[in-house]
């Protein structure tokens, strides 16, 4: 009898299961596309550890290892393969990598084949941050990852958001047919048997829609991984993603969404069920008006009309809550994002790209390179194309300042203490000193720029300071750091000291791409100097870079400087490098922020979806409610022109709430972000995206306008006057 039941309703009342199944399709939609991302983001993560660090799972690192000890390894029955790494290993140290068959049994099987091996735990090393990924940590270890934890958090968290839209729909439908179990409960029905019978219904609505809906949300990934791998293409040390996907993340899916929807309809059918069947019959749970309270700005603006349409809004105040957040939020949310992604694109071409675009075309970074090991330089110059090429490395050092070699100008300042915070010790000021290592011919033509006769017997000194007291990070003053009669500087580093002759002090710096400490001495010596003083006493950074210059900097185009980094790539191909030019580094930096303003936009639109969806939801499930209102309103006289405009009030509220909170506090926002980032508030409003906000608020506007304009519509075409006639028999 149920299933009868439950066909027929579903065949005679279409446009409740419609409400039903739009709800079900998007919580489906969304729990799809976030375990589909999620998925392939913890793939990505993974290649993205083994391309850089390995597969290796275990690890021996000892002095001794030979090849019966790596077949005695290879003979534990978990152990997949285990091989030497011989770029790891080194004169008197042997690594080898192991790889399980199953890795969640390492942590027990390593300790046992060092013991086998004769060697010590400390010998044997484990692939912590691999092994994480794969949810396997450490049974000693007392803080585990957490990353399992977080995914299910966030499953969780989107599941219960979408249980509280999905109820809405739910509990209008039931709602509307209290009444009717109220008869069949007087005729015998049990509370248990209304129950199971709206969760079949439930269940027979969301099917298609949950699979439908979990289909949506594959594509849409595979959409979102496609447009990330397009707008990233040019970022580099990043490999390009792979779309994946699982018949058990399906599975997952469609579990957790069908269980979602369950949920959701379970929780107003258990409150239906216990209703005894008088108050059902009578349907006195029935959503009703209230006028406790007056619509008195509804009042002032639009008359009897707008106390109406705000007595409606109230009644419907719970089940309209859900798409007012979700528009606030997906409006907030888009307005706030473009706002940052403008900031952020403004304050990196001030801060990056305009002033540096002089500095260099070509940038090659020499991994684990010593500037004294390259022996190009000369060539690179060489290369049709070049203006100037530079090849320099860094290191770290510091001295001690007496407070009367401070300058004139820090001095009035209120001394290093007073504009770095620097203390002082014993009267002098302990100063970070960075040394830039010029190769000789670049050293030499810096000594030109600045005045001084060339020579590679002593450094040239960066001599200024930020005055953080009359200037901000984003346009820094800066004043001359110590006196120029220091002839020398003392350095020091792990316990060792040196003395170089100062060759000049200068406030100009060689034409390199490079972001100098706002307190600190910094150092531009030769690489003769370095070899034949510094070179024992200070220790350089691991790489070295190479500057390059074009002759057509101004005029070069994209393919141009393409050519020109690849000519030089090939050059120092020997070496380990990493390369970008000036103009790919751009356009990429630009791609990125529009590839971001493209997914967190999609985010956004998401979320307006929701609440879009639960406007269509309960103005459309809200019917049978509403007939019983509009009925009432006609018997004192109301017009249909007069609830047209009910409805046109109504829509205008919903709409516009979310906005009129929004827009304060964007502005809000913006005031904060141009304070804090120092920017004049005009360099802002020259590109704030106000055409794209006001373009998303007239979309969340239009399509609440239309679900009213189609659920009044529909109400208008029913028979008023029959519906009063029904209600007082």
């Amino acid at each position: 009898m149920w299933n009868d039941y439950t066909k027929s309703y579903i065949k005679n009342n279409r446009a409740s299961g419609i409400s039903i199944m739009a709800a079900s399709l998007v919580a489906a939609m969304f729990l799809s596309l976030l375990c589909s991302l999620a998925y392939n983001f913890w793939i990505y993560e993974v290649e993205q550890i083994i391309l850089e660090e390995g597969g290796w799972q275990g690890r021996i690192v000892c002095d001794k290892f030979d090849a019966g000890d790596l077949a005695l390894v290879r003979q534990f029955a978990n152990v997949e393969k285990a091989v030497i790494n011989e770029e790891l290993s080194e004169q008197g140290e042997i690594v080898a990598d192991i790889y399980f068959r199953n890795a969640r049994n390492i942590y027990r099987d390593m300790p046992l084949i060092a013991e086998q091996l004769g060697l010590k735990e400390d010998s044997i090393q484990y692939h912590s941050l691999l092994l994480s990924r794969y949810f396997i940590h450490d049974p000693e270890d007392e803080t585990p990852p957490m990353l399992l934890t977080l995914y299910l958090a966030i499953l969780m968290i989107t599941a219960l958001s979408l249980i509280l839209i999905i109820r809405g729909s739910f509990e209008l439908s039931m709602n509307a047919r209290i009444h009717q179990f109220g008869i069949l409960s007087s005729i015998g029905a049990t509370p248990k048997q209304v129950r199971d019978c709206l969760l079949q219904e439930a269940a027979v609505l969301s099917a298609a829609p949950v699979i439908l809906g979990s289909l949506s949300g594959i594509f849409i990934s595979y959409g979102l991984i496609g447009a990330v791998n397009i707008f990233a293409a040019d970022v580099t040390e990043r490999h390009e993603a792979v779309f994946h996907y699982s018949p058990f993340i399906f599975a997952f899916t469609v579990l957790i969404s069908m269980l979602t929807v369950l949920f959701s309809a379970w929780i107003p059918a258990r409150k239906l069920s216990r209703m005894t069947p008088l108050e059902a019959i009578r349907n006195t749970g029935g959503l009703l008006l209230k006028k406790r309270k007056h619509s008195r700005i509804l009042s002032v603006l639009f008359g009897m009309e707008g106390e109406l349409a705000g007595n409606a809004l109230k009644a419907q105040k719970k089940h309209l809550r859900i798409s007012t957040l979700s528009l606030l939020l997906s409006f907030l949310g888009f307005s706030i994002m473009l706002s940052f992604t403008v900031l952020a694109d403004i304050s990196t071409r001030y801060t990056y790209f305009e002033r540096y675009q002089d500095a260099w075309d070509i940038m090659i970074t020499l991994k684990d390179t010593e500037i004294s090991d390259f022996s190009l330089t000369d060539e690179l110059r060489d290369i049709s194309n070049v203006q100037d090429a530079a090849v320099y490395q860094k290191a770290e050092a510091m001295t001690f300042l007496p407070e009367g070699l401070q300058s004139n100008e820090l001095s009035s300042l209120g001394g290093l203490e007073q504009v770095a915070g620097t203390p002082m010790a014993d009267g002098q000021f302990q100063v970070s000193v960075p040394i830039v290592i010029l190769d000789d011919t670049s050293f030499l033509n810096f000594c030109s720029q600045i005045g001084i006769a060339p020579s590679l017997d002593g450094a040239v000194v960066l001599n200024q300071i930020w005055d953080s007291i009359n200037s901000n990070f984003r346009y820094k003053k800066y004043v001359p750091f110590v006196r120029k009669d220091n002839q020398a500087t003392v350095l020091y580093k792990n316990g060792n000291s040196t003395e170089i002759p100062v060759l000049s002090y200068t406030q100009e710096v060689p034409v390199l791409r490079e972001e100098y400490e706002n307190y600190s001495l910094v150092h531009f010596i030769p690489l003769t100097m370095w070899n034949r003083t510094l070179g024992e006493v200070c220790e350089a950074e691991s790489d070295s870079y190479i500057r390059i210059l074009s002759t057509e900097a101004v005029t070069a185009s994209l393919s141009d400087l393409d050519s020109l980094e690849k000519e030089a790539v090939q050059l120092v191909r020997e070496y380990k490098t990493e390369s970008e030019n000036r103009i790919r580094e751009r356009l990429s930096n630009s791609h990125l922020i529009f590839g971001m303003r493209v997914i967190f936009g999609a985010f956004c639109v998401l979320l307006a979806i929701i609440g879009i969806a639960n406007v269509f939801s309960n103005t459309l499930g809200f019917l049978r409610q509403r007939k019983r209102e509009f009925a009432r309103y006609m018997s004192i006289g109301l017009t249909p022109q007069e609830m047209r405009k009910i409805f046109c009030i109504e829509a205008f509220v919903t709409a516009g709430k979310p906005l009129l909170i929004t827009f304060p506090l964007t502005m809000l926002f913006v005031q904060f972000a141009v304070t804090a980032s120092y920017l004049d508030p005009m360099e802002f409003w020259a590109e704030a995206p106000i055409l794209p906000v006001l373009i998303f608020a007239a979309a969340i506007v239009l399509f609440v306008a239309l679900a009213y304009y189609i659920g009044g519509k529909r109400l208008l075409k029913c028979n008023l006057n029959e519906t009063l006639r029904n209600e007082s028999e």
